[in-house]
């Protein structure tokens, strides 16, 4: 990056990572919660460790680096909260995006060095759609922080791709951005943002369990590069959410 770039992102980066502390700050209860939920499913046990997770793989970033993609996920699963790790994409998801950029040269992205991950929110649940159920658990406060962190990650994506336009941005899992999902909240925001960033977003399947190369590899056409096949359906699936 450009030394005016790099310190737009710096910039960036700590309105986000002072977003999450705020929003760690204002839910005291919240780690109980989540724990709650955990010691009462079926999946695996483990300990909360960080309810409201800032990507700290960001801090690692430097002006060197060269960011070629934001990818926006859903939410910090086990592996992304536990204190080891703190970052985003690091499950078994990440595994196979990061899998997914190695086997397609062609893009030219290296998973690990050139993409910026964020999330729809940066709260906590050992599932996305478990989120629902932490709702229930906390009630209309909780209901609202969740509703609320979801409008700050479209701003803080909008803060990102300012300074590091023109770039793809990837919104990767759209099921629960449907009207009366998890994450209608942040679709109704990302139809508000500008022409110009709009034109920049893809909606794809996400990565678990292989829906996205999946969906890539079956609607990819004869005589098409991936990165055409990847524009076409991604701007299909912006169209089918967003409407435009």
């Amino acid at each position: 990056m450009k030394a005016g770039t790099w310190k737009k992102f710096a910039a960036a980066r700590d309105i986000y990572k002072e977003s999450v502390e705020q929003l760690s700050r204002s839910l005291p209860n919240l780690r109980r919660l989540q724990q709650k939920l955990v010691d009462t499913r079926s999946g695996p046990a483990y300990t909360v460790e960080t309810p409201v997770v800032y990507n700290e793989a960001l801090d690692e970033m430097g002006s060197k680096d060269e960011i070629k993609l934001i990818l926006v996920a859903d939410n910090p699963g086990r592996r992304e909260q536990a204190a080891e790790n703190r970052r985003y994409l690091v499950g078994p998801s990440g595994k196979i995006t990061e899998r997914f950029f190695r086997e397609e040269p062609s893009l030219g992205i290296d998973f690990r060095k050139n993409v910026l991950i964020l999330n729809k929110t940066p709260i906590h649940t050992p599932r996305t759609v478990e989120l629902r159920e932490l709702c229930r658990l906390g009630g209309p406060a909780l209901t609202d922080a969740i509703a609320q962190s979801q409008l700050s990650m479209v701003k803080i994506l909008e803060e990102f791709y300012q300074v590091l336009s023109p770039i793809p941005v990837w919104i990767i899992g759209y099921s629960e951005m449907k009207k009366n999902g998890i994450f209608e909240v942040y679709t109704e925001a990302l139809k508000k943002v500008s022409v110009t960033f709009f034109n920049q977003l893809y909606f794809y399947r996400h990565f678990s369990m292989n829906q996205f190369t999946i969906d890539l590899h079956k609607q990819a056409k004869r005589r098409e590069t991936t990165a055409e096949t990847l524009e076409r359906i991604g701007t299909a699936y912006r169209e089918r959410i967003l409407g435009k």
